[in-house]
């Protein structure tokens, strides 16, 4: 199946026209690389322009300070909660900047995330920008993988579809333009399954392979631990599929071939669980480590869960750190709606706000195409399997703050929209290059704010604060932007400052006071609100709020009102 689609538009044009086409052919292979370069370079300006521009979002600050500990001190003692690899791969950009920490400093995580950046000495922009360039460099990557998966499925016209719906995403820019976790732990677990997939004909030089990519995304992030049976899953599928192929299936081999299958699923779990304690050795050789106070308990499940999974002791403690804030109840925020603790839609809702409108078609269309084109069928188990059973897991977490918890959808998703090249209906491709064009138009109209970003059917990134809050829109990343404003138009002003991020705002020049703590009556200039603090506003911030005039906004994310 490899290869089989490769460029057949354009093949099957010039055997009909071969005067007219006999140019496109001979050269397909550097047009098609052509292509995929320009994808990716654009990615690359989006995603270093995105980096250069904006201020430090609420977790990074935590994960750079962690990653600074864990390379000077080689303590785990920061950010339990999530293992460590996330954080080494930060760790390896802000190595360049040389950052200074106090090695005596005692303080919590976020204490030392702004101790790191604001009290230390350190040019935060400059610090910053090496810790999201590893994850940059690391999305560019899986932007491979989404084409090379594509290209194994349906050849070289829907892996071009493919990397484009992934090179244009909103999503995956904004996150993969950050220092944080939920890029590379996505992409670890679709470089997992593309692997898999390659098993089905070599299992024995993939699987291994598979088994390192699936430790990489449960060493970065624990939410990638329903994956894990998933992918066993498959594996055994692989396994099948090759040994049947490659010497047929009796009846009496049925046994076998299930028994060998289970064992290289088995293999492939331990070579997970292998490199997931190889990153806490990595961190402290001699795995120190001290349970933070006060951990939760946990029950049933749960319990048996920590208790008998093979991993570092300091995983399993971040386990049940994670499981407190499950058990937290969180206030969430949708189509002008704010309300405590959870609603089961509120991902598919906010996926449908902030996906390019064409990219939910192409998805669509894809998805339909895998299980409806019998030479696909087989890889739906692979695509839309995995993506369902982490999809419904999100759902059920009690954090509405944000897609980042999904960005494992358009990245598969953007794989099964490769499908579309396989349809044979004489107008099938130009609409899909019609959409195509739509997605790559919605997010290049919102650069550089891709992190508000929502399609056109909910009014674009300007309305995003209307129906979302936290990260889809306001995640602390505008406070360079706002200090340069307040300095363009409001110099000399009385300036009341509501902020929601992980920013100093005295460090970007901001001199401000919080109208919440002083009498209503004393609000009197400029008053300056995040805007998923505008969403969550009550009692004097609301009233006040409601007596001010909007006047201007920063990035879609600040609303700037008078008073």
């Amino acid at each position: 199946m490899q290869g089989a689609a490769d460029m057949d538009s354009v093949s099957g044009a010039a055997g009909r026209s071969p005067g007219r086409f006999e140019w496109l052919r001979r050269h397909r292979r550097w047009l098609f690389t052509l292509v995929v370069v320009t994808l990716l370079a654009e990615m690359a300006v989006a995603m270093v322009t995105t980096a250069v521009e904006q201020t430090p979002t609420i977790d990074e600050p935590v994960y750079v300070g962690t990653a600074v500990v864990y390379v000077q001190q080689h303590s785990l003692r920061y950010n339990p909660e999530h293992p460590p690899l996330g954080k080494l791969i930060i760790a390896s950009g802000v190595a360049f900047a040389h950052p200074r920490l106090d090695p005596t400093f005692v303080g919590d995580q976020t204490e030392l995330g702004r101790h790191l950046l604001y009290e230390s000495g350190n040019d935060p922009g400059r610090l910053m920008l090496w810790a999201r360039l590893p994850v940059i460099v690391l999305t560019l990557l899986f932007g491979l993988v989404v084409l090379a998966f594509a290209r194994d499925l349906v050849g070289s016209g829907g892996a071009l579809v493919a990397l484009a719906l992934y090179a244009f995403s909103p999503d995956i820019i904004t996150h993969g333009s950050l220092a944080t976790l939920d890029v590379p732990e996505a992409g670890f677990l679709l470089t997992s399954v593309w692997l898999l997939w390659r098993a089905r004909r070599r299992p024995l030089r993939y699987l291994p392979l598979a088994g390192v990519a699936l430790g990489a995304a449960v060493a970065t992030k624990m939410s990638a631990l329903p994956a894990v049976p998933v992918l066993m899953v498959l594996a055994v599928l692989s396994v099948w599929h090759a040994r049947r192929t490659a010497h047929g299936l009796g009846t009496r081999g049925t046994a076998r071939l299930l028994a060998a299958g289970v064992a290289a699923a088995i293999g492939m779990a331990v070579v997970a669980v292998v490199v997931v304690w190889a990153t806490y050795l990595a961190v402290d050789p001699r795995l120190r480590w001290t349970a933070p106070a006060e951990l939760p308990p946990v029950h049933g499940l749960r319990a048996l869960a920590v208790g008998w999974l093979p991993f570092p002791q300091p995983y399993l403690d971040g386990m049940r750190v994670q499981f407190g804030f499950e058990d937290a109840t969180w206030g969430g925020f949708l189509f002008g709606r704010h309300y405590l603790g959870s609603l089961w839609y509120y991902l598919p809702a906010a996926l449908l706000v902030k996906t390019p409108l064409g990219m939910l078609a192409l998805w669509a269309a894809g998805g339909v195409v895998l299980l409806a084109v019998p030479r696909l069928r087989p890889a739906a188990p692979y695509v839309l399997v995995p993506t369902a059973v982490l999809l419904a897991s999100a759902m059920t977490g009690s954090r509405n703050l944000g897609v980042r918890y999904a960005l494992f959808v358009p990245m598969f998703l953007a794989v099964a929209a490769a499908g579309v090249a396989a349809v044979r209906w004489r107008w099938a491709h130009v609409v899909a290059a019609g959409l195509v064009l739509f997605v790559a138009v919605s997010s290049l109209r919102t650069y550089p704010y891709y992190l508000p970003y929502s399609n056109e059917a909910f009014g674009g990134p300007s309305k995003t604060h209307l129906r979302l809050h936290d990260s889809n829109v306001d995640w602390g990343q505008d406070l360079g932007r706002l200090a340069d404003r307040l300095r363009q138009r409001y110099q000399g002003e009385k300036i009341w400052l509501v902020y929601k991020g992980s920013g100093v705002p005295s460090s970007y020049g901001i001199d401000a006071s919080d109208p919440r703590k002083v009498p209503a009556d004393e609000v009197h200039g400029v008053l300056v609100v995040s805007d998923s603090s505008v969403a969550k506003a009550e009692g004097q911030l609301a009233a006040l709020i409601d007596s001010s005039k909007p006047i201007d906004e920063v990035g879609h994310s600040i609303t700037i009102y008078r008073r």
